[in-house]
């Protein structure tokens, strides 16, 4: 509906992965580099945790899409299968044609082969994990069982588990010791900083066709950092819907009126801010977290 109104080709707020529209932070292209690097130098386990809305699913698919022909990659998002669905999605997604009465031996034997073979022609296989804290403690035992598939020097099979900050928790038990003990590497995702989250907002403006970057003036941008806490997902949903209030109001900018009333409307005020109808989100957020 705002599109035209405000000079826009396309939505530049939306909730949807969209690796046109990730914004390179220091973190980001920490994780970028770290994922390509383990993937290129076969380093088995790489582990990457973000805050929820932080653009981990973004940055996956970014990294998936440096991949060249030579990498096989395997994503696997559903953190609620079991071992039986998760060995079916994994030998689909490897296209071994296995008949529905193959035993598990029999199924780990193709996989080996098929890994083997990949390695000895220079191919890589890579098998990312989405939402990895919330796989039970079974099936990532049977991710660290699959990791045994190795040469003498090089592990056949790259793992790359993404979840959030609970992702921690879960590899600290006790009985996954074994499976922590073989992460190679570890990359966050963090949150925004104030300064970032202003270029953050143009950026995605730029990246949709504006021609006028500055649509938010920076008391808008203030309260959406003070809001979201620099939380990707949150700023866009923000952003997106400033966008139709200002539409609606024939607003050319978006002021920090009209992010007062959005955050109203999609109860993101803090009960301590509400009082007498005023948003008043006290100081104004560190960068320095």
């Amino acid at each position: 509906m705002y599109l035209e109104f405000y000079g826009l080709k396309e939505c530049p707020f939306s909730l949807t992965p969209d690796p046109r529209y990730i914004f390179k932070t220091e973190s980001h292209l920490e994780v970028l580099a770290t994922v390509k690097y383990g993937v290129d130098q076969n380093k088995g386990l790489i582990v990457v945790s973000g805050e929820v809305g932080c653009g981990k699913t973004t940055i996956l698919r970014a990294a998936l899409s440096t991949f060249g022909d030579e990498v096989l990659a395997i994503y696997i998002f559903n953190p609620f299968l079991t071992a039986a669905e998760f060995f079916e999605q994994l030998t689909g997604e490897m296209d071994l044609r296995l008949p529905r009465t193959v035993t598990k031996p029999e199924m780990l034997s193709a996989m080996g082969r098929m890994l083997a073979e990949r390695h000895a022609a220079g191919l890589r296989t890579v098998l990312i994990v989405d939402e990895a804290h919330g796989l039970p403690t079974a099936l990532l035992e049977e991710i660290r069982l699959l990791m045994n598939f190795e040469t003498n020097s090089e592990k056949l099979l790259q793992v790359v588990l993404c979840g959030q900050p609970e992702l921690a928790e879960t590899l600290n038990r006790p009985q996954l010791r074994q499976l922590k003990q073989r992460i190679s590497l570890r990359c966050g995702i963090k949150p925004l900083s104030i300064f970032e989250i202003s270029k953050y907002i143009r950026f995605r403006l730029k990246q949709a066709g504006a021609t006028n970057v500055g649509l938010f003036d920076n008391a808008a941008v203030k309260l959406i950092g003070q809001v979201s806490q620099g939380i990707p997902r949150i700023i866009n949903n923000i952003c997106d819907n400033a966008l139709l209030y200002g539409y609606a109001a024939t607003s050319e900018v978006i002021t920090r009126e009209i992010v007062e009333e959005v955050v109203r409307a999609l109860d993101l005020v803090p009960p301590s801010a509400s009082e007498n109808n005023v948003v008043d989100f006290g100081n104004e957020f560190s960068s320095g977290r």
